[in-house]
């Protein structure tokens, strides 16, 4: 890779910290097998003083749903789970689903959430909001969650998505996208088929075998000093402190908690994180340690939604044209419709914080940013670092 234009992604870094976009970010890059770059900017905790660094713990939000994914495709690879099975076989609560209809009404699904409905985010199944019934009472049982996160029966998992399963789906399953709390029935399928907690089966099955030490649904202790603030925009140009448990998931990361939520509940640091990208990259192993097989790695970076339902997910989701979505992935299927330079196959995700995930195949290439603030994800600083990084290959 050319060094010196990829060293342009420390400008970027810095102007966003000096324009108090961002409180403190960081950037990794991997190209075939070696380091090509690290940069960083800024705080983690402008209170404190502290730098945002390599070892900085962020809260990942949406991009836990990568290793969610690869967790429900090691039970599918080992004939466990098949794509097409109904997840009332798992979760008898989603038996007899139905949907809300443009018109308001609650009627009786003739299909049923599917483990790929899952995985595709077709299953109807949203993050709250006001447009119908299935989101209201979405919206509701959210905040239950949130309420009684420091209770002393704050709601389980399982409870959670159990109770999931009595909401109406905003649509019926398989026609139409929408991004929602998919990920996190899919987490409480892994429980059920493997027996064993969600973070029990992550930590067994991923986080030991790849070496991610400070990756989970908690921060001990010990390391609770290297666990980054949240910061938000205040509208007048600055930060400010951002402590609320969105989603249900817990601020202060202190506890193990009740509600692991596969879609948005883990923390992890930017090596960490490098680590189960360079397995994806490298087909499913990593450093000697096999997790996922080949052909695997190949479905989850190769499938995409069909025609009519792609449609959908381009209307909702313009920002990632030239992608489609599958596997709780983007997968880029046309690079010349991208905000961004990019090359066909490429994939990942990121998180409402602001982390972000970039596997290239063709170019033997991953690409992670770190930063932590709210209503973030594929922003604009994204988009300057990926096009940064393509100019120097």
């Amino acid at each position: 890779m050319d060094h010196k234009q990829l060293n342009h992604t420390q400008e970027i870094l810095n102007n966003a910290v000096s324009t108090q976009y961002t409180a403190g970010a960081s950037c990794l890059v991997y190209q075939r097998g070696h380091e090509q770059g690290y940069w960083e900017a800024g705080m983690a905790d402008k209170e404190a003083g502290k730098k945002f660094s390599r070892d900085t713990i962020c809260r990942l939000y949406s991009m836990s749903k990568p290793i969610t994914s690869a967790a429900v495709m090691m039970l599918i690879e080992e004939g466990r789970i098949d794509l097409l099975d109904d997840v009332a076989e798992f979760i008898p609560e989603f038996s007899n689903p139905k949907y809300c209809t443009n018109d308001g009404r609650i009627v009786p699904s003739a299909k049923p959430v599917t483990i790929q409905d899952l995985l595709n985010m077709t299953s109807g199944l949203t993050y709250g909001g006001n447009s119908n019934e299935a989101e209201r009472q979405t919206t509701v049982l959210i905040e239950n969650v949130k309420a009684g996160i420091d209770s002393k029966n704050p709601v389980t998992t399982s409870d959670f998505v159990r109770q999931l399963g009595k909401i109406p789906l905003a649509f019926e399953p398989g026609t139409d996208y929408q991004y929602g709390l998919s990920a996190d029935v899919l987490g409480v399928v892994v429980e059920t088929v493997s027996g064993m907690k969600l973070g029990d089966f992550f930590r067994t099955r991923i986080f030991n075998p790849l070496g991610m030490e400070d990756t989970g649904f908690y921060v001990p202790e010990e390391k609770q000093t290297r666990l980054a603030h949240v910061y938000q925009h205040t509208g007048h140009g600055e930060l400010a402190l951002y402590t609320d448990s969105n989603l249900g998931v817990q601020h202060s990361m202190k506890e193990p908690p009740a509600y692991e939520a596969g879609g948005a509940g883990l923390v992890s640091t930017i090596d960490d994180y490098m680590r189960f990208a360079r397995m994806l990259l490298g087909n499913g192993t990593f450093n000697g340690s096999h997790v996922l097989q080949n052909r695997t790695v190949n479905f989850m970076r190769t499938a995409h939604l069909p025609d009519g339902l792609q449609q959908s997910f381009e209307s909702k989701l313009p920002h990632l044209a030239g992608y489609t979505y599958a596997n709780l992935l983007r997968i880029m299927t046309d690079p010349g419709l991208s905000k961004s330079f990019g090359a066909a196959g490429e994939y990942g995700w990121d998180g409402w914080l602001g982390t972000f995930m970039m596997i290239d195949p063709s170019n033997d290439l991953a690409v992670l940013f770190f930063t932590q603030l709210t209503d973030s994800g594929t922003t604009t600083t994204v988009r300057r670092i990926k096009n940064v990084v393509y100019a120097a290959l």
